[in-house]
């Protein structure tokens, strides 16, 4: 179905989304039909203190879980863009070297490869390592790297950089005015002298000189320091690794000064060591949090973009940040999904290792044998949580919770947190003597009865700042609960930097046992808002009346991508409703997962006017990556405003 509303022709002066980088012109027509490009952040959501390895032609991430638990994901690329997590290092067992509370847990995660094995180091109350034989694990248990007098209490925000010989040195940084090198030997400890590099920010030139990378290119080594969790980063270099003060080159800034107004990332920095490609490209991924003027998006934490490096004869930059499109790197992704909140239907015997938990004890407080297809959460005096780290600004998270407890007041659903977990939504069924349905967040309350028994669907929708809460008893027919909540107290910038993770959206149970059948954070049976998109090419925002859209801005067309849309099962989708506005007629494509080589599922036909499409499509179902493509024609003849999948019989 389609549904068109006409005579809407006056553009407010809204921001729009960067134009592209240049192409040439005798490519252009495949970068409006083909995924050329893609939109920061490649890792969205919480990311903090990124490392990157690459080895033959996989690249690996992981950086500072904190108390995040099972910790350390693991990430895994085919082309720096697309990003699995494939395992975690250290499980919630590991109680005598992590403290349990915000801000604390285990920091780091620099993941490296030396001596035919794999190592991640990490700090957690010193610096430890684990070892495996492949990225996916089995990892093995904790070994405390060994302290000496020469060299000094360790810290924190440590690296590992391996030499052309294949020779490992720690990367050592502790306080503002340690940055030390030390190499490590076979076992993977420090040996050899220290070289003592504290002259480097002895005047606190780089303020703390935080989480030091570093890489070597024609002869010379790189090091890269970042200022702090606010911002800056530097580079220096020098031809051979010496104390020798004398024989290093300060360079200054590495990125290049942002010139781009609409650039919602600023002060980008903890780059990872940059990576040579086969084509001789250079990359590199580094945090920043999301904030634009008043529009502060802090709260999700320090979010992770990938930037390529540049280079002025032995002189590295680091490209500005810029908010639209970017030519990817020139590498393929092997289907991989643009990194999202994952649908989980708990059909299998373990967690995906997409989830986490909040503390330790709720690492043990679930089971998915108790009863098949559903999760059960266990709760023990208090709260248990089984969450990820929310990525999007617009989504439906929708659930189906049963609450079939004796125990007065138990219940469960829908949590949103932020990192130092003092404030939170919640949208849960209440069982006891008043039944009900509550959503919450601080002061803010909404609740309804609800007597039709234990077992309903619960589904929270953000837009942007703005959060609704709606409940169902056949989860097709919903009712919302009271006035939407301002979610600007768990989006802003907390006290502590958050804690210094960002907000992460699942369940919960309180009280009681609650059962969840699945999980689903972008559901597709709601509206798919075409502005929440994730990457695109050749569109436009515009703003007609009080409606946000898209647009194409090119006679070539354009497209965009809106990730991790969840299908539902088997023959569920029948059809594909878009809203929006048109002058002009044409065709749109709406494709799964890979704009070059899948077919559309479906193509709607557009006319100016009202005009609605019933027709269905090809049946697809799961959690998907859909792209929608605009006809070739003049600029701005469609307008997108949502899109949403329909039911048979709707």
């Amino acid at each position: 179905m389609l549904t068109i509303q006409n005579g809407l022709a006056q553009q407010s002066a809204s921001p729009r989304f960067s134009d592209p980088q240049p192409v040439p012109e005798a490519d252009a027509a495949h970068f409006y039909s083909e995924e050329h490009t893609y939109v920061n952040p490649v890792l969205p959501g919480d990311h903090p203190d990124p490392t990157l390895l690459k080895v033959g032609d996989d690249f690996y991430h992981c950086g500072s879980s904190f108390h995040f638990n099972p910790y350390l994901p693991i990430y895994q690329s085919k082309d720096l863009v697309h990003w699995k997590v494939i395992s975690r290092v250290l499980s919630p067992a590991n109680t005598n070297i992590i403290t349990d509370r915000p801000g604390a847990g285990v920091w780091q995660g620099a993941i490296t490869y030396f001596y035919g094995s794999w190592w991640i180091y990490f700090s957690s109350q010193g610096q430890w390592f684990s070892k495996a034989s492949s990225p996916a694990g089995p990892w093995s248990a904790p070994v405390r790297v060994k302290e000496n007098a020469q060299t000094g209490p360790l810290g924190y925000d440590n690296s590992i950089f391996v030499d052309d010989d294949g020779k490992p040195y720690m990367v050592i940084k502790n306080g503002q005015k340690v940055n030390r090198l030390q190499a490590l030997g076979q076992d993977g400890q420090l040996m050899d002298s220290v070289i003592n590099l504290d002259w480097m920010n002895a005047k606190l030139q780089y303020s703390w000189a935080e989480g030091p990378v570093m890489c070597k290119r024609n002869g010379y080594y790189y090091y890269f320091p970042a200022g702090d969790v606010s911002g800056g980063q530097y580079v220096l270099r020098t031809k051979e690794l010496t104390a020798d003060s004398s024989k290093w080159e300060r360079l200054g800034d590495f990125f290049k000064p942002i010139t781009d107004a609409n650039n919602t990332f600023p002060r980008p920095n903890h780059i990872a060591a940059p990576v040579q490609l086969a084509d001789g490209t250079w990359w590199t991924i580094g945090q920043s949090y999301e904030k634009r003027g008043n529009d502060d998006w802090s709260g999700m934490g320090r979010q992770t973009s990938l930037y390529r490096v540049v280079w002025e004869g032995d002189r590295p930059w680091g490209e500005a940040p810029v908010s639209g499109p970017i030519v990817k790197p020139a590498l393929d992704n092997n289907n991989t999904p643009w990194r999202s909140v994952h649908t989980d239907r708990f059909d299998t015997d373990s967690l995906g290792p997409w989830w986490h938990f909040l503390t330790k004890p709720a690492a043990t407080r679930y089971s998915l044998t108790q009863r098949k297809g559903w999760i059960r959460l266990l709760p023990d005096s208090g709260r248990t949580h089984l969450v990820q780290k929310e990525t999007d600004h617009y989504y439906s998270a929708v659930t189906r919770v049963n609450v079939d407890s004796d125990i007065h007041e138990a219940h469960g659903g829908i949590y949103l947190t932020n990192g130092k977990q003092s404030v939170f939504a919640r949208l849960y069924y209440a069982s006891g003597v008043n039944p009900r349905v509550v959503f919450q967040l601080d002061t803010a309350l909404r609740e309804l009865p609800c007597t039709k028994g234990k077992d309903i669907w619960l589904k929270l929708e953000r837009i942007e700042h703005q959060l609704t809460g709606f409940f169902s008893t056949d989860g097709k027919a919903w009712q919302q609960i009271g006035a939407p909540v301002s979610a600007v107290p768990i989006d802003k910038a907390q006290p502590d930097f958050n804690s210094w993770v960002g907000t992460s959206i699942g369940l919960f149970a309180e009280r009681g046992p609650a059962d969840f059948q699945f999980f689903i954070c972008k559901d597709g049976f709601s509206q798919l808002r075409a502005v929440g998109n994730s990457n695109y090419y050749g569109i436009s925002k515009v703003k007609r009346g009080e409606n946000v859209g898209v647009t194409n801005t090119s006679g070539h067309g354009g497209w965009l991508m809106i990730s991790g849309v969840d299908f539902g099962v088997a023959g569920e989708a029948k059809a594909v409703e878009i809203t929006g506005n048109a002058i002009k007629g044409g065709k749109l494509e709406l494709l799964i997962d890979d704009l070059k080589n899948s077919q559309p599922f479906a193509v709607v036909p557009v006319r100016p006017g009202m005009y609605e499409h019933t027709g269905g499509s090809q049946r697809v179902s799961g959690q998907h990556d859909l792209f929608i493509r605009f006809p070739e024609g003049s600029s701005e003849d469609i307008i997108i405003q949502s899109i949403r999948l329909l039911r048979a019989g709707k």
